[in-house]
């Protein structure tokens, strides 16, 4: 028996799953561009996980001055005092992280979050199906820390010393939109599924914009990711198969890039027209995603 007949079995044989809390953070930014673009992937996941309106899915985002440490554990408490073992949690945490060689911490608004204690907070949260999926630079220094056995654990690099801001985040968001993401059309993305798209994702950037490659995506357990159902498509998906709404959605893939791109040459060029190029692509992807939302 293979691996992915065992969790079919495992699946079958588990009781009626129960309700899903799904608690999003966009950290600290930094420079303006971050700032945007990840309020701006915080904004996309909860409006693809409120679609549909699955009153089974209860759904939480903090981002900008939202997102601080005090607001991150007081929604961590409250989940743990109102989760069941027979729930399912996600975390989801886009934005920068560091590592000082010992402890990877969370960069928030104010006092960082270190993994110790997002372990501690995460420890006390009594449902029995759990996936992080921290896709911050440095956030492989945490996956040793976060581990646990009823928890399945993606980061967007594969140590502490993968530093750089990274791009895995926007893939992951994507795949949870993309009916391509659905390899074995079940119409469900599991935790799997959307790993392995924003991990191929991904590395097709790092090879097309010829550089090399700064971050190396893992996950701790394939056999239990594929287990955990992430999102049913239905209205989440229906941007993707509109013609129109996967130009734009290209174009600002492309004006993403772009973003990218510029970053990496910053020093190499005169501040203000550095400054001159950013804010002009910062204003395009802006009216893309203000496009893509109507």
């Amino acid at each position: 028996m293979n691996w992915k007949t065992l969790v079919l079995c495992v699946a079958a044989a588990s009781p009626a799953f129960g309700a899903t809390y799904i608690l999003t953070v966009a950290g600290l930014g930094g420079e303006p561009d971050y700032e945007q673009r990840f309020t701006m992937l915080a904004t996309d996941t909860d409006k693809i996980l409120r679609a549909g309106g699955q009153t089974d899915r209860i759904v939480e985002t903090l981002k900008g001055a939202d997102a601080t440490r005090a607001k991150v554990e007081a929604a961590l408490n409250r989940i743990a005092s109102q989760a069941k073992p027979q729930d399912a949690f996600v975390l989801m945490m886009i934005g920068h992280g560091t590592f000082d060689g010992t402890e990877y911490k969370f960069n928030l608004p104010g006092p960082d979050l270190s993994a110790t204690e997002l372990a501690g907070l995460l420890n006390k949260i009594p449902a029995g199906r759990q996936l992080v999926v921290d896709m911050t630079s440095s956030s492989g220094g945490a996956a040793s820390v976060l581990k646990k056995e009823n928890r399945t654990v993606i980061t967007a690099t594969k140590s502490g010393m993968e530093k750089n801001a990274t791009v895995f985040a926007r893939y992951w968001v994507e795949a949870l939109r993309d009916p391509a993401a659905d390899v074995d059309k079940n119409e469900t993305i599991s935790a799997l599924e959307a790993f392995q798209y924003a991990e191929k994702k991904t590395a097709q950037f790092y090879s097309e914009q010829k550089r090399l490659a700064t971050e190396h995506p893992q996950i701790d357990d394939q056999q239990r990711a594929a287990a955990f159902p992430l999102l049913k498509f239905g209205s989440a998906s229906a941007v993707v198969t509109d013609p129109a709404k996967r130009e734009l959605i290209a174009k600002k893939d492309d004006i993403e890039n772009k973003i990218d791109a510029l970053k990496y040459q910053k020093s190499l060029m005169a501040p203000d027209d550095y400054k001159k190029q950013l804010t002009g692509l910062l204003l395009e992807l802006a009216r893309a995603q203000e496009a893509i939302d109507k």
